[in-house]
Parts: structure tokens; sequence; C-alpha cells
């Protein structure tokens, strides 16, 4: 899974990349021009892979991960030359899973006090104009070529042009493209546009400490209809700086600094937990002494799309799935157990994959 930080200028982007990943990139480090961004990769916490690994002391322990990757800071500039470089930053972006979006929730000697709700939306429509810059580059070259086109190469440019019709008045009316209500196979047409206002959008408000009684309630005010409240986009708020000096902690010193500022999670956990919900994945396990690891797949898939997880041989020549969930299994004390007491199941193709189901393929090619 890949998440990618975006954001107006001084709204502590860079803070928050580093407490979610415990990383130490440095905070001004987008002044001067630089555009290259920030990446890191972080495990994904789960304490079913620690049971279960703790069970079966595997050679190799393999956790899910999330890839963060954090642009410099956008700025309110109509200028051709920062729509340039507003275009050179979002192309680091394109391949993210879902954009996680940080808003200035403190005041700042620069800006002064802030003003959440107007840069949420300042946000929202950098990607709206992104996306429109796209679709209008594009269906003139389209009504130019389709002409001269015949077959099916013809009908896909057209089909193209009508996904592409459709989503040009939307756009225009500030709506973003995972709101417009596309088919599956509308959304295959375009996929290759990378549109990212059809990528689901976690908007993020950063407090100082001494906001973060307020968050809740200033969240609350900057939220509205027409900024977050489209389909695949969610809300939550943390204080970065604070959560940047947890992520550098460890043991009973994290515990203790928790509890002073009554945080009953960190938020690198909570944020993952989140992306996990806005974007629909699951997780299921593969255990054994070899290995004991953690997969991550679209809640919905079927037996054989989450073999193909693993390899596309497995999804090629599966033949069976034997399953058992990871509640049942730690009840049971083993997969033997499990097994000799009729509570690990074989399942076919059609079987969906439950969150913490844990899996032995079968399978011939």
């Amino acid at each position: 899974m890949e998440l990618a930080l975006i954001g107006l200028a001084k709204s502590g982007k860079t803070t928050v990349f580093n407490a979610l990943t415990g990383g130490h990139a440095q905070t001004s480090a987008f002044v001067g021009g630089k555009l290259e961004p920030n990446v890191a990769v972080v495990k994904v916490p789960d304490p079913r892979v620690d049971a279960m690994t703790a069970q079966y002391t595997p050679k190799k322990t393999t956790y899910a991960t999330v890839k963060y990757v954090d642009i410099a800071g956008l700025a309110k500039d109509d200028t051709t030359e920062h729509k340039g470089v507003l275009e050179a930053l979002l192309q680091y972006v394109s391949k993210a899973d879902a954009l996680i979006a940080v808003v200035r929730g403190y005041a700042d000697d620069v800006h002064g006090e802030p003003h959440p709700a107007s840069d949420l939306e300042a946000v929202h429509l950098e990607l709206i104009f992104s996306d429109i810059a796209k679709v209008e580059n594009r269906i003139p070259k389209i009504e130019k070529q389709i002409s001269r086109t015949q077959g099916k190469e013809r009908d896909t440019m057209a089909h193209e042009l009508a996904v592409l019709q459709k989503i040009k008045p939307g756009l225009e009316a500030n709506k973003p493209v995972r709101a417009l209500g596309l088919t599956p196979d509308e959304e295959k047409a375009v996929r290759g546009f990378q549109f990212l206002s059809a990528k689901p959008l976690m908007y993020i408000l950063n407090v100082s400490e001494d906001k973060m009684a307020d968050a809740p309630a200033m969240l609350a005010g900057a939220e509205s209809p027409t900024v977050t409240g489209f389909p695949h986009t969610a809300t939550s708020w943390l204080a970065g700086e604070i959560e940047m000096e947890i992520s550098q902690l460890e043991g009973a010193d994290r515990d203790a600094f928790l509890a002073d500022y009554k945080i009953t999670e960190p938020a690198a956990a909570r944020i993952i937990e989140l992306s996990y919900n806005l974007l629909g994945y699951i997780s299921f396990l593969t255990v054994g002494p070899d290995e004991v690891r953690a997969w991550t797949i679209p809640n919905g898939s079927t037996a054989p799309q989450a073999a193909g997880a693993i390899h596309s041989d497995f999804e090629r020549g599966f033949i069976r799935a034997e399953v058992i969930g990871y509640d049942e299994l730690v009840a049971q004390g083993s997969l033997a157990n499990a097994k000799k007491h009729g509570q690990l199941r074989l399942e076919g193709k059609s079987y969906v994959v439950k969150d913490g189901d844990v899996i032995n393929f079968l399978f011939s090619v």
C-alpha cells in the first residue's frame, strides 16, 4: 500500500511524515526548490503476526508494509511557473493508492491563525484543476485522431472520449472523479490518466499541543459537503510535533509519553488503520516454520485472488484453500490441532476471504 502526503506549504506535512514513519526528514528540506520527495516504508503493526511468530518461531516474519511519499508543499499561486512546479510535484503521487492531505491547524509567524476550511478547499481544488488539465488536453487530441481510425481502435477511442466527456462537467462543478459514479468499465478506460481526484483521500488536521483539546471541534467546523462529503473521503486529526516525538520513543518511555498526553494509540498505527478502512483493504495470514506473513488484499477478494497476491501461479493453478479464522486458530493452539478437531475448512474458488483468515493454498501448475 502506498500513501502520498500532500498539502499546502507550512502545513507541517513533513512533521506528519516523520510522525507516521519514525523518520528524521528535515522539516525544512523542501526549501530552496527541492522537488524530490521523502520516502519511507514502514511495517503495519499487527498483533496477530506477533502472536503467530511467538507460536511458530519461524525463520522469517514479514509484516504488511505501507510506503509513504511526502512531496513539497503546494502553493496558492496561479502563475505559469507554479503550475509547472505543481505538475512536477504531483507526478510523484500519481501511483499512490490513496492521498493524505495535511492541513495546518496551528498558528505560525508567516500565516497567522489557522484557516482549515479554506485550506481544505484549496487542496481539493488543486487536485480538481490537475485532473481538468489532463481532460482538456486529451479530448481535442482524441477528437482529431478518431476520424483517422477504424475498427476496434476507433471503438476504444470513442469509449475513452465518452468517459472523458462524462468526467469533464463533473470536474468543472468541483466534484472529484471518485464521486462521479464511473462504472468499472469506465474506470478501466481512463485508468492510465491516474486522475488524482479519483484516489481515496484522507484529510488530516495537524494541530499544535495547545490545540489538542479543540481539535475535534476545529475539524468538524472545517468539514463541508462540497469538500469532505464525497465518497471515499475521510478526515482525522493529530498533533504532528507530539506524535513525531512519540515515534522516536520505545517501551516504557513511549507509554509514559502517551499517558501524559492522554493519547490511547499512536497516530502511526491509527492512520494506517484508517487508511485500510478508506481503501477497503484487509489482511490474511500464512503461517509455518519457514515464515509467518501478513498479506494485504482488497476486501471482497476470493480465495484465488488472495492466492494471486502471493504469486500468479497460485491463482492460475488454484485447487482449494485450507482456511481457519485467526481467533479459531488461537483457541485451537495449532493448525494440527485445528485439523484434528475439524476446524480447518476446505474452501473453493468462490470463497470470499475474511480479515484475519489464516490460509494454506493448494495449487497445481
